[in-house]
């Protein structure tokens, strides 16, 4: 099995953000890092720790030679993606149909989640102070599209209000009393939730010679997983503390007690100092040595839409991982990250391809300069070149994804 069937195996278990900070967790256990209570006491010995706040993860690595002052290598990634998730009150009737009302979480490519088989995940809060993933990976949910007979012109996006409630039956079962009769809880207890809907169609390899990977949530859980995949390869070098941070809510602002303007970033960092015997001077000696690569995925050139794209900077799927610049910091790149990333690169003996978005359009970001402006710690914005970014299934070159993962590598334990 290679890397991209991996990445497929983490996707694929991994149908919401807890589901990806669970999976991603597990690798990690299983790999030999021990997960930490934000309300215990830090641990004071070196070692492999990770710790979970929701839909967020961040982990660690340090060993015996490194000081409390000595700078972090941090790799960022987020684990959230656009979808459809179900409102507070979403259980409704219409002529004999039982519908399931839903509400747009991000920016998706909403006609990609029409007439598309829909299962459902996330976590729910009960009564008793306990939480439960819950994940339904059969097709329960559809949301259909209007008959072309009733839309000749078929020109308009569906409305974000009106035409994204999902068709599930012909009964009259509340939702939550269906799905906890499924899953093994009672709905009156249920006194909170995240619930959101997910492609049932498993991640896959397609091409004349399995070359692409058509999967969803490839925008960010491909870098999710990369990222995993680098911190256990540069667990354990000696000099070196290296980090990864796995932040819900990019798909919208961040701004959130888990997201990239949260504390967890900072508070993580601070404590394994203080924990190490260090100084409040320590930590910020620390931060200010310390670089962070922001990994989320690139806009490869599309073939049908070649004048949406810069002409100076073609990113070619299958040509490796993906600088990301912009002159208004909608990326976080400057030159110090630049070559530090570049560097990297070439320790990982993979090209480095340039990414410049067209300056007549308005360009995404991610949550490089976020971080950065919470932690002060230069950042540099990279990625994995990718089609059809934010439909519902999205795709990439199989043989990007392991130099994708040797870059983030070689960036978290740097040649000497």
């Amino acid at each position: 099995m290679d890397d991209a069937d991996r990445m497929l195996q983490f996707i694929d278990a991994s149908p919401s953000p807890f589901h990806a900070t669970a999976t991603a967790a597990a690798w990690l256990v299983e790999a030999g890092w021990v997960e930490v209570a934000e309300r215990d006491p830090w641990p004071t010995e070196p070692g492999r720790y990770l710790v979970r706040r929701g839909g967020s993860l961040a982990a660690w690595s340090t060993t015996a030679s490194t000081s409390p002052s000595d700078p972090f290598r941090i790799v960022g990634a987020h684990t959230d993606s656009p979808n459809l998730r179900l409102k507070q009150h979403h259980d409704r009737r219409f002529a004999n149909l039982a519908v399931v009302a839903l509400e747009p979480y991000g920016g998706p490519l909403l006609t990609t989640w029409l007439d598309r088989d829909l299962g459902v995940a996330g976590r729910i809060g009960l009564r008793d102070g306990t939480e439960r993933l819950v994940h339904v990976a059969d097709p329960v949910l559809r949301v259909p599209n209007l008959a072309i007979h009733l839309d000749r012109d078929a020109s308009s996006a569906p409305d974000r209000q009106r035409h994204l409630d999902a068709v599930w039956g012909t009964g009259d079962e509340p939702f939550l009393t269906w799905l906890g009769r499924r899953e093994g809880f009672d709905p009156d207890d249920v006194l909170g939730f995240e619930l959101m809907t997910a492609d049932t169609l498993a991640s896959t390899r397609v091409g004349a010679s399995a070359e692409l990977v058509a999967a969803p949530r490839l925008d960010n859980q491909a870098t999710c997983f990369a990222a995993v995949r680098a911190l256990i390869d540069a667990a354990d070098v000696e000099g070196l503390r290296s980090v990864v941070v796995l932040f819900d809510h990019e798909e919208v602002g961040s701004t959130s007690e888990r997201g990239a303007q949260s504390d967890l970033l900072a508070t993580v960092l601070e404590r394994t100092v203080l924990a190490a015997g260090g100084t409040r001077d320590d930590v910020h000696r620390a931060v200010a040595g310390s670089i962070c690569a922001s990994g989320d995925m690139a806009h490869a050139t599309h073939p049908n839409h070649a004048d949406r794209h810069e002409p100076l900077h073609r990113i070619v799927a299958g040509g490796g991982p993906v600088l990301k610049v912009n002159q208004n910091l909608r990326y976080a790149t400057d030159t110090r990250g630049t070559v530090a990333f570049a560097l990297a690169c070439e320790q990982a003996g993979v090209p480095l391809q340039r990414y410049v978005h067209r300056a007549d359009l308005p360009c995404g970001s991610t949550i490089g300069p976020m971080s950065a402006a919470r932690t002060g710690i230069t950042t540099v914005d990279v990625g994995a070149p990718q089609l059809a970014m934010h439909s519902a299934r999205e795709q990439m070159a199989a043989a990007d994804v392991t130099p994708y993962v040797r870059s983030l590598g070689a960036f978290l334990a740097p040649a000497p």
